[in-house]
């Protein structure tokens, strides 16, 4: 999404290469699998749009937020997440 990709540009590019080659590899292949890096996100109020279910993927201190519609992934949303934050707290 432009957005998305907007958010990306942003992103200092060192942690920026972290965030698209971890897209890259946990994206790819079963993106709808729960891991110890993504989590569905069920209950959320995003302040952008998306498709329900809503999910994160955890890079770091980084947070991709996407969803999948027939057979491809959507980035929606690129955000970073200090440890003292929750996650509702940056959508």
């Amino acid at each position: 999404m432009p957005d998305a990709q907007d958010e990306l540009d942003e992103i200092p590019t060192f942690y920026r290469r972290q965030v698209e080659q971890a897209i890259k590899k946990q994206l790819r292949h079963e993106p709808t699998k729960m891991t110890k890096n993504r989590k569905c996100l069920r209950s959320v109020v995003a302040g952008f749009e998306y498709e329900p279910p809503l999910w994160e993927l955890r890079i770091g201190e980084w947070r991709v937020f996407y969803d999948v519609e027939e057979d491809h992934v959507i980035i929606r949303a690129l955000r970073e997440k200090p440890p003292a934050r929750k996650t509702e707290d940056i959508l």
